[in-house]
């Protein structure tokens, strides 16, 4: 069992079981585990962030119609089946981690209408670990109780990342 498909087990477990799972008691009674494309290393990255030279605060709309507010933090560059592509890294104000919304070509058939969410993990020296195998589903693809950020449309590629989590079916 590699490692992705042990986290993969841990994060079906924590949507079961837990009191904090994004599922509503109903949903947990009836899941049998998120389905996930395969593990596709080449679209996993150690590449640096192009940070901008002016760090501004935007404001993304939610799917609840609320917003919230993200420091604009770089630009990352790779390329997916041959095609160059490039996606903005936020920040949360709050100071926490990388945040990297985005949407692609499987939205809507393979994956969930309103995008996906990576967390950037920082490396040595200038790189960081952009692994879309570890792409997930925002909360409010289980729920409408939820509210997420919606991908700014500077991260909205017209390639297909078919890596990370697909479609939940309700």
């Amino acid at each position: 069992m590699t490692l992705l498909d042990r986290f993969r087990e841990r994060k079906d477990q924590f949507f079961k079981q837990d009191p904090h799972s994004p599922l509503l008691p109903e949903q947990q009674d009836e899941f049998e585990g998120l389905a996930y494309f395969p593990e596709d290393l080449d679209l996993r990255f150690e590449i640096p962030i192009e940070e901008f030279p002016q760090q501004e605060v935007i404001t993304m709309q939610t799917s609840t119609g609320d917003v919230q507010d993200y420091i604009r933090f770089g630009m990352i560059h790779f390329t997916v089946e041959g095609q160059p592509t490039e996606l903005t890294v936020y920040m949360a104000q709050n100071g926490g981690g990388f945040f990297l919304p985005f949407m692609d070509a499987t939205n809507g058939e393979e994956t969930y209408d309103g995008g996906r969410y990576l967390e950037i993990e920082p490396m040595t020296g200038d790189k960081y670990l952009v692994d879309f195998n570890l792409a997930y589903n925002p909360y409010c693809a289980y729920s409408e109780y939820w509210s997420c950020p919606i991908p700014p449309k500077e991260n909205r590629l017209s390639v297909a990342i078919r890596a990370g989590e697909k479609r939940f079916k309700k």
